[in-house]
């Protein structure tokens, strides 16, 4: 099986490093003999190849689908398309899915998918070819299904791709009432919900809003009080990176300096426009020739960088045994899945670097797909019932206080006061809520144990214990 190998370094594959991470969580813990293991291994994985007319010819594409935890089902993680996707790391992923469902407390075991692909070779018609064909072969064997296995966008996928796997299954379930539930990350007009596309950068957010009401957190990480003014080097601008640069930039008050991508990176102290990057990176294919920026054609060395926050968002292993010395953010926040070895992340947490991992930082995109699927499943919109009741009875309490008082509030305070709540009020509300509760519950074991060092292996430690929980209660 391939292995990912990080560069000056003999470091394991990223799947050993998850399950390095795991054990060091495991055995501070005092579960039942061979529990652990049931818990660490991946149940299954099934790997496809199959074949799709082409331009004239044969191709053959390979993918996998694994499932590593069934404690709770449907299953649930993203399908991603990358030539370098192989068995190891789409296992790894599953892995993590498990634990960050456990963590935020959806109610999915934890599966991946990935196809051998770059998606950027091929026009929207033969994606689409190839994308039904990959479905086919995942839908017959109920490795999509929405009670036993229910696949989201990942790297190389987005809602484009969801739509017509999500048909192909209503295709050939076409008595299933529920075939939209088969798949999450779909476009508003096909079943998917407000906040989808956004949720895991806006996870990240929350995150660290949330890092930042404890202040006891931030001195540990040596920084000042308060989101506003920190400055932040993202790596990857793409859906998750975006989304989290964005939001930070111009809801709290966040400078980034630094953007990382494929062609190199670009820094500059003053700050940078998020939306001027994203479309000139639209428009030339990367980041060389930002005006007013400086730019690195080396772009990984800019993780290196000075800066209050770094947000790998991008691929796994980028800080490893090779790099982590020399980094110098004093929190990072993993909005990857991986980006920080196992190795790297006991070097960071020596220098007392605080790392905000990835089985919780991330977790938004799954929490928002989770909503997704209940919606599909009650087949109806949140807020259609009671938006319009909340408002009426705002209304009546605005009124009865103007008649009270004898004084008159300001439309802005009406308007806002009186307002229902939509579809996207509520997601991101619960998105809030669940960043906020995951993170004080990592937090409180942080603290309370001496033998917990970090937020990972706390995040580790409430996840297993969870998934351990439901097996007892299964009888195992």
């Amino acid at each position: 099986m391939a292995q990912t190998v990080y560069q000056g370094t003999n470091e394991p594959s990223f799947r050993d490093s998850v399950d390095i991470m795991f054990n060091q969580a495991a055995e501070r813990m005092d579960l039942p003999r061979g529990l652990a293991q049931k818990i660490r291994v991946c149940n299954s994985t099934y790997t496809v190849r199959f074949g799709v007319r082409l331009r004239g010819e044969i191709h053959t594409f390979t993918g996998y689908r694994s499932v590593h935890s069934e404690h709770m089902e449907p299953v649930k993680g993203g399908i991603r398309y990358a030539l370098a996707v192989h068995q190891d790391e789409v296992e790894a992923l599953a892995a993590l899915m498990t634990y960050k469902c456990s963590l935020v407390e959806v109610p999915f075991g934890g599966s991946k998918g990935g196809l051998c692909i770059d998606p950027r070779e091929w026009d929207a018609h033969e994606l689409e070819q190839i994308t039904r064909r990959f479905a086919y072969e995942l839908i017959k064997r109920d490795l999509i299904n929405p009670s036993q296995n229910v696949p989201a966008p990942d790297m190389g996928t987005g809602e484009r791709e969801m739509a017509w796997i999500a048909d192909q299954y209503a295709r050939m379930h076409t008595t299933d009432i529920d075939s939209r539930a088969c798949v999450t990350g779909k476009p508003r007009n096909s079943g998917g919900i407000a906040g989808r596309v956004e949720a895991t950068g806006r996870g990240v957010q929350y995150a660290l809003r949330e890092f930042f009401r404890h202040p006891e957190d931030v001195k540990i990480a040596n920084l000042s009080p308060g989101l506003g003014g920190k400055r932040v080097i993202i790596q990857g601008l793409g859906n998750v990176g975006y989304h989290a640069a964005k939001f930070l930039e111009e809801e709290d008050g966040c400078k980034i300096i630094g953007i990382i991508e494929r062609d190199g990176a670009i820094y500059s102290e003053s700050g940078l426009s998020v939306e001027a990057v994203r479309s000139h990176i639209g428009a030339t294919g990367g980041v060389k020739d930002f005006p007013g920026a400086a730019y690195r054609e080396d772009g990984p060395v800019l993780l290196e960088e000075e800066c209050d926050i770094l947000v790998p968002a991008a691929l796994e292993g980028v800080i490893n045994l090779a790099n982590a010395h020399r980094i110098k953010a004093p929190l990072i926040i993993e909005a990857a899945n991986g980006p920080v070895t196992a190795g790297a992340n006991t070097i960071l947490r020596e220098k007392g670097c605080v790392i905000i991992p990835d089985l919780y930082a991330n977790a938004g995109g799954v929490t928002v797909s989770y909503f997704e699927w209940v919606k599909n499943l009650s087949h109806i919109r949140f807020g259609r019932m009671q938006r319009r009741e909340e408002e009426s009875r705002q209304q009546i309490l605005m009124d009865e206080l103007e008649r009270l008082t004898g004084k008159t509030v300001s439309e802005e305070f009406r308007q806002r006061f009186s307002r229902g709540a939509d579809e996207l009020n509520l997601v991101r509300s619960g998105l809030d809520d669940t960043m906020r509760v995951a993170y004080q519950a990592m937090r409180e074991v942080w603290h309370a144990r001496d033998d917990v060092p970090d937020l990972r292996i706390a995040g580790f430690v409430i996840a297993i214990d969870r998934v351990a929980q439901t097996y007892q209660a299964k009888g195992l």
